[in-house]
């Protein structure tokens, strides 16, 4: 079964000869340069062969030409570590304009995206971009704190400054169309948690940003994947959006495996923990976790992956077992 078969079916709650699988990290030093992050994610893509690709560029890509600058210091997810911000006053949301996505970053990752499709094209494998949320990206120029509370105080000015970063981000991804082996968006929010802010106020300042965006995607990028960040994800307040999945930390409430397909009609893209599992896991429960969330699911509407940002330290070995606990149990 070819890969876009196998998901399109596992999608539908259809009978799959496995369960695709996928897993992803970031590629610090790598990612300051996107003929390097290509050659490191077609690698990666190579030695494991998962059912889709995720282009995983530094967290801060969107918003480096606003100002931010960002430097690893060792993390072991891959992320940097922001050192300067673009937003200091809450004046400053309503100056932000749009980034033409014809020069600098942006560009970049254009560029890097088509040099990934090109050495995979063969093998027809799925590529998603990963797109941080307007909110996260205001979260990054302004740090996560003066994020929330300028919802909360100032909101007129951060509404305009989201505004103004939903346009960016569509003028980016209006770029990517023209790749023909773009099969979707990885739309990252942080901020769909109980214990970040209430569902009405996500509901105000953050799913409308979301829809727009998604609803101005083309009809055949057809694998568009959320993932929702947080010990206490509103899971349920992404079911009427046009995606095809939901990825979050499914070990926070073994029910919303089930969830997600009986109730949302999504695909779950989880079962496996980035850190329990396949940090300071071993094989064996790996394909324990695997057969877990198989036998949960009936197999259906489940893709197979981690629950975060991946990590730059997972053992060779865990990762092969990945792949191993699949295709033992097809």
């Amino acid at each position: 079964m070819q890969k876009r078969e196998r998901l399109e079916r596992a999608i539908a709650g259809e009978a799959v000869d496995r369960a695709p699988v996928a897993l992803w990290r970031h590629w610090p030093g790598d990612d300051q340069r996107y003929a390097d992050l290509a050659r490191s994610t077609i690698d990666f893509q190579h030695d494991y062969n998962w059912d889709f690709l995720r282009v995983m560029p530094a967290r801060a890509y969107h918003v480096v030409d606003y100002g931010v600058q960002a430097s690893w210091d060792g993390d072991a997810r891959g992320i940097r570590k922001l050192s300067k911000r673009a937003i200091k006053r809450s004046l400053e949301w309503t100056k932000i304009r749009p980034l033409s996505p014809a020069r600098g970053n942006l560009l970049q990752q254009a560029q890097c995206l088509r040099l990934i499709g090109q050495a995979v094209q063969a093998d027809s494998v799925p590529v998603l971009q990963t797109v941080y949320s307007p909110f996260v990206q205001a979260a990054q120029m302004a740090g996560r704190q003066k994020a929330l509370r300028d919802m909360r105080l100032r909101p007129d000015r951060l509404r305009s400054g989201l505004n103004q970063l939903t346009e960016s981000t569509m003028r980016f991804l209006d770029t990517l169309k023209k790749i023909p082996s773009v099969a979707g968006l990885f739309l990252v929010t942080d901020f769909a948690s109980h214990d970040v802010m209430s569902e009405s106020e996500y509901r105000a300042f953050i799913l409308p940003h979301l829809r727009n965006i998604l609803d101005d995607l083309p009809e055949h990028w057809w694998l568009n994947i959320v993932q929702v960040a947080g010990p206490s994800p509103m899971l349920s307040l992404f079911r009427t959006l046009p995606i095809q999945a939901l990825n979050w930390d499914t070990r926070a409430d073994p029910d919303s495996l089930v969830q997600a397909g009986s109730e949302f009609g999504l695909a779950a893209c989880g079962g496996l923990h980035d850190e329990a599992h396949l940090l300071k896991g071993t094989p064996t429960l790996i394909h324990d976790a695997i057969r877990q969330a198989l036998n949960q699911t009936e197999s259906r509407r489940l893709i197979v992956s981690g629950s975060g940002d991946g990590s730059i330290n997972w053992p060779l070995s865990n990762m092969r077992a990945v792949r191993s606990g699949l295709e033992t149990q097809a």
